[in-house]
């Protein structure tokens, strides 16, 4: 299987570095929009840091891309299930209103890297979860967060990855946030608990 570890170099995304790779493409107009034109700009606005893998035996060739931002869960206005099923794991004399958490902003696999005999997600993920868990992390965080497009691919990927809908069903992640029954839900909220 190829290994991210092995294969590739983890590397801060800057304007000289997506000058120097390869055009990246990950087959998500939308993602590859963002990666290429507006990384730097969101990075440059505090929104969020945008990562790399590179190949070490070529390193103008991207194999996937991570943006991750500050976030947190804010349990103040939510039901009481989903505040429930939050609170179960964390000690009772230290549950909040607001749990610290790091948001994916976006991820993508190069079209080059996608498939099983690569698993470059799944790597990508586990590489995150390990980040935010290690020593050296700067800052406190319990969870991850990411807002996931709607679609059963996008969703199986984050629920086979350890990741839970932050709300148990779509009516209640509109009523949270305010979305029109009639509106379609473009992205549902999902969370992995990194204890």
């Amino acid at each position: 299987m190829f290994s991210l570890e092995d294969k590739c170099l983890l590397a801060r995304v800057t304007q000289e570095v997506l000058e120097y790779c390869s055009p990246f493409t990950c087959g998500d107009e939308d993602l590859d929009d963002f990666f290429i034109n507006n990384a730097i700009a969101y990075e440059k606005e505090l929104m969020g840091k945008t990562y790399c893998w590179v190949l070490k035996d070529d390193v103008t060739k991207i194999v996937g891309m991570i943006t991750l931002a500050n976030a947190g869960i804010q349990t103040t206005h939510m039901q009481n299930h989903p505040r429930r099923k939050l609170n179960d794991n964390i000690t009772y004399s230290k549950q909040g209103r607001t749990y610290p958490a790091v948001l994916i902003g976006r991820l993508g696999v190069s079209q080059d890297f996608q498939g099983s005999e690569y698993r470059i997600g799944t790597q990508i993920m586990e590489f995150i979860k390990d980040w935010f868990k290690s020593y050296d992390n700067k800052t406190g965080c319990r969870f991850i967060l990411v807002d996931a497009v709607n679609n059963e691919h996008t969703l199986r990927y984050y629920e086979r990855n350890g990741f839970h809908p932050l709300f148990p069903r779509v009516t209640d992640e509109k009523e949270f946030y305010h979305i029109p029954d009639s509106e379609n839900l473009r992205t549902r909220m999902f969370y992995f608990d990194l204890l």
